[in-house]
């Protein structure tokens, strides 16, 4: 049974969490779909922490690198999903650096070609979350196929894998970019069966934004939305089966659905 595996990932768990006490994970599904699991598709943020990119901009401006570090992700999500839309694809690298240039204009910043080589290469260079490692290993254990999902080019996502020191733990790399897609395009999620070879029933999705939460349900994959920082629930409806803010609470979430 995947709560016994583990139990022993508390202690790392409330290091995710911090001091505060948890919450229990919560289902905001009315009706459980009952497919065995065989594999999970992660968002790289419920692996990796995102917040890393802010610290890198503080380092680069001092004193601005916060304000400047939302400019850029709100124009990056932006700039992805319209280009999507519209049928403008460049990948997700270009897409950071279009909305890296707004940014800088934005908060009247002249970037220095270091500067700017700096801060792009911070999403390459992510920390992963405490529980990552271990949790990955249990549920390797447990026999579960494993890939990331995400909107990263394949060259991002490897380097990222690589410097973490998880490659070894996943059988694949899915990248939209080989649907030339953003999430929460459908087509960027149908990357999951036909990459695992299994029907999308079959295959959780670790969602780190509740918007991804959303469009991975939609699509039809029995969805976990890992609040790591606590953000309101977004009103997409249905939402997600389930919602913790570990990757311990998926765990014990994913032993439920196969009670």
């Amino acid at each position: 049974m995947l709560r016994r595996r583990f139990l022993q990932l508390g202690a790392v768990s409330l290091l995710t969490a911090g001091c505060r006490e948890r919450p229990p994970a919560t289902s905001t599904s009315t009706t459980a779909r009952r497919a065995k699991i065989r594999a999970i598709a992660f968002d790289l943020f419920t692996l990796f922490d995102p917040t890393t990119v802010a610290r890198v901009a503080e380092r680069v401006l001092p004193g601005r690198g916060v304000a400047f570090c939302e400019t850029w992700r709100v124009r990056q999500f932006e700039y992805s999903w319209i280009r999507s839309s519209a049928g403008q694809y460049r990948d997700f690298r270009a897409v950071t650096e279009e909305a890296l240039s707004y940014a800088a204009e934005v908060h009247d910043v002249v970037l220095t070609d270091e500067a700017r080589a700096t801060l792009l290469g911070a999403y390459e260079e992510l920390e992963p979350w405490p529980d990552t490692r271990p949790t990955l290993e249990a549920f390797k254990r447990a026999g579960l196929a494993l890939a990331p999902l995400a909107n990263f080019t394949p060259t991002m996502i490897e380097r990222l894998l690589r410097r973490g020191g998880l490659r070894d733990l996943f059988d694949h790399v899915i990248s939209t970019d080989r649907a030339r897609t953003f999430k929460p395009d459908p087509r960027a999620y149908a990357l999951g069966p036909q990459v695992f070879g299994l029907a999308r029933e079959s295959i959780a999705f670790s969602a780190f934004g509740g918007w991804d939460a959303a469009g991975a349900r939609w699509f039809g994959y029995p969805t976990f939305w890992v609040n790591r920082l606590g953000q309101p629930t977004e009103h997409l409806a249905p939402g997600p089966d389930a919602t913790g803010t570990t990757l311990g609470d998926l765990a014990a979430w994913l032993d439920r659905h196969a009670a």
